[in-house]
């Protein structure tokens, strides 16, 4: 990067509400088979690597909190180091879900953060123009998510019976990055985590009290790698991209 480049993107900073964004990264991968799964290579890369690198480049996002299980701190660290992460990287233990484990990093962000936006660990193929897309709709609406149509007929089931085919047109796959206000998230994680109730994204925390969540494009490259077919994917799908640059 260019010293003009450096000084526009540090002008871009300056400018817009801080936002903290926070890497949900201390699951278990427990479908990946052995080992965890962002440590796992896509080109000789490792998932969580190519995650902080999106964020890094990402103009709208000013510091990265990691939540990470106690054992895999050094290791995320040393990461951050490797790949010269630039901007202020905190690693912070998680809890034994992802509710808490977010819930934990938001308390960890930086106090005047206007913004916190939300991004699993394993969504390494995000790029920073998605990112700070969805930031950029955030300013406006405090709550806002990327999603994607679905491409499949979705049934309600319960107990092996289908109950209705919602209409599909009607339907969207959510992703991360999910950005919202700094004082709206934090409010709603708290009354998620002290009322024990299990969601299963962000976004459905803040529905919990009964805010909108708004949607900008998301992208069917955005898949969030959770087996091992998934890496062969993500390869596939990275190899498409660099061919097409």
């Amino acid at each position: 990067m260019g010293l003009f480049s450096r000084l526009f993107r540090r002008d871009v900073r300056e400018e817009h509400p801080f936002c903290s964004v926070i890497i949900a990264a201390a699951g278990s991968s427990s479908r990946m088979g052995g080992g965890n799964k962002l440590m796992q290579p896509i080109d000789g890369i490792p998932v969580l690597a190519r995650t902080l690198v999106a964020v890094d480049e990402a103009s709208l996002a000013d510091e990265i909190v990691v939540a990470a299980r106690e054992e895999d701190l050094l290791a995320f660290g040393e990461l951050c180091k490797v790949y010269a992460i630039s901007k202020p990287v905190k690693i912070v233990r998680g809890g034994t879900t992802r509710l808490e484990s977010v819930y934990r990093a938001s308390l960890e962000c930086r106090d005047d953060a206007a913004f916190l936006a939300v991004h699993d660990g394993a969504r390494p193929l995000a790029t920073p123009e998605l990112i700070d897309r969805v930031i950029t709709l955030a300013y406006r609406t405090n709550a806002a998510a990327p999603g994607v149509p679905v491409k499949d007929t979705i049934k309600v089931v319960r107990d092996g019976k289908v109950e209705s085919t919602p209409p599909r047109e009607t339907l969207q796959a959510i992703q991360t990055p999910q950005v919202f206000d700094a004082a709206l998230l934090r409010g709603a994680l708290q009354a998620a985590v002290t009322v024990g109730e299990e969601v299963t994204d962000d976004c459905s925390a803040v529905e919990r009290l009964g805010k909108e969540i708004y949607l900008t494009d998301g992208s069917y490259e955005n898949i969030k790698i959770t087996t091992p077919e998934d890496l062969l994917l993500a390869e596939e799908l990275l190899s498409r991209r660099e061919d097409e640059e």
